[in-house]
C-alpha cells in the first residue's frame, strides 16, 4: 500500500468516524452505518501497520455494529432505546474481563507474531470491546471506558506511523467527554420520566 493510498484511507476512516460519533452522541441509528464502514476500512490500515489487535479490535466492531444496528433498530420499533445506568459490581467484572483480554492477547501477538507493541495494542483492544458492548446497550458509563482508550491510542497510533488516526483519536478522546455530559443530561431527564 502506497503511502498516499494510506493517507487517504485514514482521512477517509476519520471523516466516517466523526459521523459516527456525532450520531452516536445524538443517539441517532445510522451511527452504526457510518462506524461499520470506517471500522472495515481501520482493518486494512491496521493489519498493514501491524497492529493485529488492532486488526482483530476493528474485524469486531463491524460484528458489534452490525448487532448494534439490529438491537436499536428492534428497540426503536418499540420506543426509543432508553439509556442504563450499571453498578459498580457490573463494571468490575467488565474490567476484569478486559485485564484478562489484554492479558491473552498480549502474550498471543508478542509469542506469536510479528506485531509492533503487541501490550500496547492489546490493551486498547481489550478495553474497546468492553467499551463497544457497552456503547451497544446504551450503558451511559461507556464513554468513560472511550476516554481512557481515546487517549491511549493517541500515542499508540503515532507509534505506528498513523498520525492522521492518532488525531482522530484525540478528537475522540474530546467527543467522548462531550457525549458523556450529553447523554447524562438525557439520562436525568430519562429518570425524571418514569
Amino acid at each position: 500500500m502506497t503511502d498516499e493510498i494510506k493517507t487517504g484511507l485514514e482521512w477517509l476512516a476519520l471523516g466516517l468516524n466523526f459521523v459516527f460519533i456525532v450520531l452516536l452522541i445524538r443517539e441517532n441509528i445510522w451511527c452504526w452505518l457510518f462506524g461499520i464502514i470506517a471500522s472495515a476500512i481501520s482493518v486494512g490500515l491496521f493489519f498493514h501497520s501491524k497492529l493485529y489487535s488492532e486488526t482483530l479490535l476493528y474485524s469486531v466492531y463491524v460484528v458489534l455494529g452490525i448487532y448494534a444496528w439490529i438491537t436499536w433498530n428492534k428497540n426503536s420499533l418499540k420506543a426509543i432505546m432508553p439509556i442504563q445506568l450499571k453498578r459498580t459490581n457490573y463494571h468490575l467484572v467488565s474490567i476484569v474481563i478486559g485485564l484478562v483480554m489484554w492479558f491473552a492477547l498480549g502474550y498471543f501477538f508478542e509469542k506469536y507474531t510479528d506485531s509492533k507493541l503487541p501490550w500496547a495494542d492489546a490493551f486498547t483492544t481489550s478495553f474497546a470491546f468492553a467499551a463497544t458492548y457497552l456503547e451497544a446497550k446504551k450503558v451511559l458509563h461507556h464513554w468513560i471506558y472511550w476516554i481512557v482508550v481515546n487517549l491511549f491510542s493517541i500515542w499508540l497510533y503515532q507509534a505506528r506511523d498513523l498520525p492522521v488516526l492518532a488525531i482522530m483519536m484525540a478528537g475522540f478522546g474530546i467527543f467522548s467527554v462531550a457525549g458523556y455530559i450529553v447523554w447524562k443530561k438525557r439520562f436525568n431527564k430519562q429518570s425524571l420520566a418514569y
